[in-house]
Formats: C-alpha cells, sequence, structure tokens
C-alpha cells in the first residue's frame, strides 16, 4: 500500500500545480483557523496542539475507514500534498535564468530570498536544494513508510511552522526592539553566533527547547540514511570517510551532514565565476537520491519486510 502511494504520489506531484495540491494552500487556512479558535496563550502547549491536532485527525480518518481502497486513495492525495514545494522549484529557475543572463545582484537576491523563506541558516544555492529536496521528499518518503500518512503530515507540518516561524515572529520581535537593542551591546558576539536556531545541534540533557530542536532529534536518522545514499549514487570512496566522522556526531547539525557528504559524493570542478554548475550538479544528484531510496522502499516492500 505505501509503496503504490508514493509511486503515484511522486509521478502525479509535479503534474498537479493547481493550489489545492500544495500544503501551504491548507497550512495558512489552518493557520488562520487555529488562531482564531485557540484562545490560549501562544506557547509550549498552543505549539503542540496546533501540530497534532492534524496528525490525530488524519490517523483516526484511516483508522475509521474500513475499506483498503479507500485507505489507499486517502494515504496517496495526502502524500501528494505533502510532497514538493512549488515556492522552492521557482527559485531555482528565476536563479538559473537570472545566472545565464549574467545578473549577479539578481541571482544573489534569488539566493537570499530562498534562505530567508525556507528560514534556513547561512548556505550556498546548492546546498540549499539538497536539504529541502530531503525535507520535501525523502523524509516525508520515509516518514510515511513508517508511520503512514499521519507521519506524513506531522514531518511536513513540523517544517513549515519551523519555516513561517520566522514571519509570525516580526511582530514580537517589533514589541521587543527596544529591549534588545539596550542589550546588544553586551551580547552582540554570542548572538552573532547562534543567530538561527537551526545551526546549533541541541543536547540530551536540555531536551527540546524548539521546534528546531524537535527537527533535530527527527532529522537524526533519516539524514543518516539519505547521506548514506548519496555515497551508492555518487562517489562512495571520497563520500564514505565524511558519512562515517558524521555518523556519531551530536555537536553537528544535520543539515550539515547531509551536505558535506552530497558534495563529496559529486565531483565539483567548476569555475568559480560559474554559479550554476554547483546546484545544477546537486540537484542531479539529488534526484537519483530518491530513485534510490524508492528502489530501496519497493525491495523491502517485496521482500515482506515492510508492509
Amino acid at each position: 500500500m505505501s509503496l503504490l502511494s508514493l509511486l503515484i504520489a511522486l509521478a502525479a506531484e509535479r503534474s498537479l500545480s493547481a493550489k489545492v495540491w500544495r500544503f501551504n494552500f491548507y497550512y495558512q487556512h489552518y493557520l488562520h483557523f487555529f488562531s482564531k479558535n485557540f484562545t490560549a496563550k501562544q506557547g509550549t502547549v498552543a505549539s503542540a496542539v496546533f501540530i497534532i491536532l492534524p496528525v490525530m485527525a488524519t490517523y483516526f480518518l484511516l483508522e475509521l475507514i474500513d475499506n483498503s481502497v479507500m485507505q489507499l486513495v486517502i494515504s496517496t492525495l495526502v502524500l501528494i500534498v505533502c510532497f514538493g514545494c512549488t515556492t522552492t522549484r521557482k527559485s531555482y529557475k528565476s536563479y538559473l535564468h537570472s545566472a545565464f543572463r549574467g545578473e549577479e545582484t539578481t541571482t544573489a537576491m534569488h539566493h537570499q530570498q530562498l534562505l530567508s523563506d525556507k528560514n534556513l541558516p547561512n548556505m550556498g544555492f546548492g546546498p540549499a536544494l539538497i536539504w529541502l529536496n530531503y525535507r520535501y521528499y525523502i523524509a516525508i518518503m520515509l516518514y510515511f513508510t513508517v508511520f503512514g500518512a499521519a507521519g506524513a503530515v506531522f514531518y511536513r507540518l513540523l517544517t513549515s511552522v519551523i519555516e513561517h516561524k520566522k514571519s509570525q515572529c516580526i511582530a514580537s520581535e517589533n514589541e521587543n526592539k527596544a529591549q534588545a537593542e539596550a542589550n546588544s551591546v553586551a551580547k552582540s558576539g554570542t548572538e552573532h553566533e547562534a543567530q538561527h536556531e537551526g545551526n546549533v545541534a541541541p543536547t540530551i540533557i536540555n531536551g527540546c527547547q524548539n521546534h528546531h530542536d524537535v527537527l533535530y532529534w527527527l532529522d537524526w536518522v533519516p539524514v543518516r540514511v539519505a547521506s548514506f545514499g548519496y555515497m551508492f549514487v555518487g562517489h562512495f570512496s571520497k563520500a564514505m570517510p565524511v558519512w562515517l566522522d558524521s555518523l556519531f556526531d551530536s555537536q553537528k547539525p544535520t543539515h550539515q551532514i547531509l551536505i558535506d557528504v552530497a558534495q563529496k559524493s559529486e565531483d565539483i570542478i567548476v569555475n568559480e565565476d560559474d554559479c550554476t554548475a554547483e546546484p545544477c550538479l546537486l540537484v542531479r544528484l539529488a534526484k537519483r537520491n530518491v530513485l534510490l531510496v524508492l528502489a530501496v522502499i519497493s525491495i523491502l516492500t517485496l521482500a515482506g519486510l515492510l508492509n
């Protein structure tokens, strides 16, 4: 069932371009509904309820349906909605078009816009595409295979909360701007190092302090599985030492582990003035990795190791 849903969803995701097939369309409506009807103050409880409600609704809906065909249809529809991101694809195309026209300022603007829209730490355009490919395809495939449609909804909803966190906190940041400026001199060095939560790996002792910490632990195993796949679709001997060094590294951010292995898996010897070569090479590598993950899931399913 999971394999069939994955095959249909991957084949249909790109051809279904209407907004009703995009996760962000439902996310914005749900966010509006939740903010109007949930009166509790913003905090841990509100954040947990915001994410848990759709996950539980998806789970119980599939449990209540006593028809395997209907379960397959609903799971496939949910998976199609969770897969992919049109804004990232548009950013990639716009980046290439401006780069080919020699518009360096516009190219840099598309790069920074992508990082800002997806609330990512500072990284190159190619590495950002590698990470977003994992986030929108591989991770969802793995969570769907293990936990079903509810698992895919949970992961995509959590990443969407993180992506929109920056814009949702603008009002709060403006209110505290005066106080932050008063303390900026004493804390400027520390704030610069930790200006993005995604750059800091959480510790077991401190637990999960925010959404980034939760996502870090959710990505712990899938990132190492995905990076292992990059070795097989790229240069195994070059990437293997990097993967082994990061296997039990609890201090390195998960996105950095995936990006380091992916870059070692591909020969990126290009002209420094060519800002399109690396993104194009890494995107092709990422597509091969998605096919590898799908092939492995297919083999495990046919062998009876996955239900």
